[in-house]
């Protein structure tokens, strides 16, 4: 087989790949974590083993949406920390912009963080094992903007990874205690999570040669 051919078979593929996705979303907005593999392969048009033949299984399918989903998250996180604003303004819209990405999409939201709550039938899937390396990525990508842009001293970049995973912790956790309570407006939780951080955020400098905070 040449490289054309090869080429050719791999776009293919990854074009195939993004059908399949795109119906499992479709399935996830319209059930949540109830979404199932069943209905997604009927959501798709193929059977249940094609579908197992692309992803595996529902941790492999989880870990391909979950990937979808926070590639773009990330990619809004990164645009709201790159306006041109103070930096009050930027990290309460960083912090609005994730709420407003879980709020706009619950059922996405829920699939993602609380995988099981609706798929009793699909026994051995493991919440934790599959969602806790998606906030751990979060927290490292953070932890990497923290680092290039402020200067914080000896130590920073253990610090920046500190407050990385710690600001994407509280943000989740914040987040999803709003998200099924609803106790207050959008704005209010952002500016309240905005005056929990905003002491140190305040007070380090800019890195000398970053792109600033």
């Amino acid at each position: 087989m040449d490289t054309t051919q090869r080429t050719e078979q791999q776009r293919s593929a990854d074009r195939r790949r993004r059908e399949l996705l795109e119906a499992a979303d479709r399935v996830v907005l319209r059930d949540g974590p109830g979404a199932s593999m069943n209905a997604i392969a009927a959501e798709a048009g193929i059977t249940k083993p094609i579908l197992y033949r692309h992803f595996g299984d529902k941790g492999g399918l989880y870990a391909a949406l979950a990937q979808r989903h926070t590639d773009a998250l990330l990619d809004s996180l990164r645009a709201a920390l790159d306006a041109p604003a103070e930096r009050r303004e930027r990290v309460e819209a960083t912090l609005d912009t994730y709420l407003a990405a879980i709020e706009a999409r619950p059922q996405v939201y829920r699939f993602l963080m609380h995988p099981a709550e609706g798929s009793p039938s699909e026994q051995g899937f493991d919440v934790g094992k599959h969602s806790a390396p998606l906030l751990r990525r979060m927290g490292e990508e953070l932890a990497q903007v923290i680092e290039d842009r402020l200067d914080l001293g000896p130590g920073s970049h253990q610090l920046a990874r500190v407050w990385g995973h710690g600001i994407v912790g509280m943000m989740h956790a914040a987040g999803d205690w709003w998200l099924g309570e609803r106790p207050c407006a959008r704005t209010e939780l952002v500016r309240s999570l905005a005056d929990l951080l905003w002491g140190r955020l305040a007070a380090a400098g800019d890195k000398v040669g970053g792109p600033g905070f």
